[in-house]
């Protein structure tokens, strides 16, 4: 019997990556497409929608040109793409500016004047806190990071942007614009607009009261679906700029985290999985709605039926090594012209593998962008800690792994709280989940038996994979876990666990000490 394949898209901030997934999870090829960021003065980030899209097609194209199979093998496409972004489109389908990406804090200001009250927590009124978090099980960032603020800011900011807006979009409703024509949002892309009643986990559906409330007109909103809706077949358009078969089925698919626990094999409930890419989560489906609002920790819709997904964003992990290699060691001035740029990253594992725990007394903290969870503060910044002049790289590129993993051992503790049960086991899955340096550091850091999911990279393409195989009848997601493989399993190294320990009470002492210096510094942050 002929395989039958997911075209499984995984669009991230860096880039666009799509692979032709078996629907027992083999990845038979891929292919990648950078795309632009730009980071605006005040906190802004955006992107084209239209660099997303012919990035998308271009991956495409290349895949299927060395794909020997018939198109006819390929069963549907399905898309996984970065959450909490914005883009205002008109009747057409055309987007009116560039996506206001989950980076930009632009919109904080909005959501304080549209949400604000005599009673209020970080300039949001009590009363309205108590009903997100009673209806929707969490709340709009008071650092503007999420749709709510968003299309605020177009509404305020881009008043003649916001007049022509006939929908406003996240990233993944975008991509299935292009590919279908339908103007939708899934249970999960639309969580962050903060206007669902999320209590019945398979009928997420707008609330009036929230809908009223949120300052956007109603009708801009799209349609809600699940993640495993097949939502008809690609556009004659999309089919042939694409290279595919007409009739192609698309089904609708998910935000990175949803698809990312399917990709990693955690859907049974309290089963864990830590995400390290660009930025970093930890995950776990769980049979329960709860909000832990002092620690930003909620269970929120997701793909798996009847189940929510506890959430635990953290802002930058792979950000910090990114931000390390472009702007530090290959910054593009007269230094980068001396000397050809390696695969950088696996010599950042090698680097680390020959530094000892502890990276000799070197410490970072990796707030390069502020933190969401367990603390929601836009004013922390990074920094590097008790440098002296015996130091060297090295002890630099390991202090960054380091505080990325120091940074989610923080994040551990409400975790399991939340939980109420201690996490024994976590799949490890993201670009720096390749790492077998940072496995082990992540292992030791935490304490606990870390499992190094197989081709972790292509975690996101595979939970995609999974979710469109669930919306054509071809598995159920609850036999993922028997068809999820893994490459190396990492156990913590006590000795190693010890010295970490105390690596960890100094990293929150950090913490303590700078955070009020960090809100002097940058009071245009918070």
């Amino acid at each position: 019997m002929a395989t039958k394949y997911i075209l499984a898209v995984d669009l991230g901030t860096s880039g666009a990556k799509v692979a032709l997934v078996g629907v027992d999870g083999r990845v038979a090829a891929w292919e990648s497409e950078l795309v632009t960021l730009r980071v605006l003065p005040g906190g802004g980030a955006e992107q084209a929608p239209d660099d997303w899209w012919r990035a998308l097609v271009a991956a495409t194209r290349r895949l299927l040109a060395r794909h020997a199979g018939p198109a006819s093998e390929i069963a549907a496409v399905c898309c996984s793409t970065q959450g909490e972004g914005t883009v205002p489109v008109d009747r057409e389908g055309r987007a009116l500016m560039d996506c206001i990406l989950w980076m930009d804090m632009r919109g904080a200001p909005c959501l304080r004047r549209q949400f604000g009250g005599l009673a209020n927590m970080q300039g949001m009124s009590l009363p309205r806190i108590r009903r997100w978090i009673r209806l929707t099980g969490g709340m709009p960032s008071p650092t503007g990071k999420d749709p709510a603020a968003h299309m605020l800011l177009v509404r305020d900011a881009f008043p003649e942007v916001y007049e022509r807006t006939y929908k406003f979009l996240n990233v993944l409703d975008y991509l299935n614009l292009r590919l279908t024509g339908r103007f939708v949002a899934t249970f999960d892309s639309i969580l962050t607009s903060w206007v669902t009643d999320n209590r019945d986990a398979d009928d997420i559906r707008y609330d009036a009261g929230l809908v009223k409330d949120c300052g956007i007109d109603g009708d801009k909103l799209p349609e809600i679906v699940k993640c495993t809706e097949v939502l008809g077949p690609l556009t004659p358009r999309a089919a042939e700029v694409l290279g595919m078969a007409p009739g192609t089925q698309v089904v609708a698919g998910a935000i990175d985290n949803t698809a990312a626990a399917v990709g990693a094999g955690a859907v049974a409930d309290y089963a864990a999985h830590l995400y390290v890419g660009t930025s970093s989560w930890v995950c776990a489906h769980v049979p329960f709605k709860r909000t832990d609002v002092f620690r930003s920790l909620a269970s929120v819709p997701c793909a798996v039926p009847g189940r929510w997904l506890l959430t635990a964003l953290q802002a930058t992990a792979g950000g910090n090594l990114t931000f390390l290699r472009d702007n530090i060691l290959y910054h593009e001035d007269e230094l980068l012209a001396e000397a050809e740029q390696p695969d950088v990253f696996k010599v950042f594992d090698q680097m680390a593998a020959r530094v000892p725990p502890g990276s000799n007394g070197v410490l970072y903290t990796p707030w390069i962008w502020g933190e969401r969870a367990p603390v929601d503060d836009p004013a922390l910044r990074a920094g590097l800690y008790n440098l002296s002049l015996e130091h060297t790289r090295e002890d630099i590129v390991r202090a960054f792994l380091e505080g990325v993993a120091l940074n989610t051992r923080w994040l551990m503790g409400p975790v399991q709280k939340f939980l109420r049960r201690p996490v024994e086991t976590i799949n490890l899955v993201g670009g720096g989940g390749s790492s077998a340096a940072w496995c082990q550091i992540f292992a030791d850091v935490l304490g606990v038996e870390l499992r190094q999911v197989k081709d972790p990279i292509q975690a996101n393409a595979r939970g995609a994979a999974w979710i469109a195989a669930a919306g054509l009848g071809e598995i159920a997601l609850a036999d993922v876990p028997e068809l999820v493989e893994f490459e190396h399993v990492f156990a913590p190294q006590a000795v190693n666990h010890a010295v970490y320990d105390e690596r960890y009470r100094t990293f929150l002492e950090i913490h303590k000490r700078m955070r009020p210096l960090f809100r002097r510094i940058n009071k245009g942050a918070q």
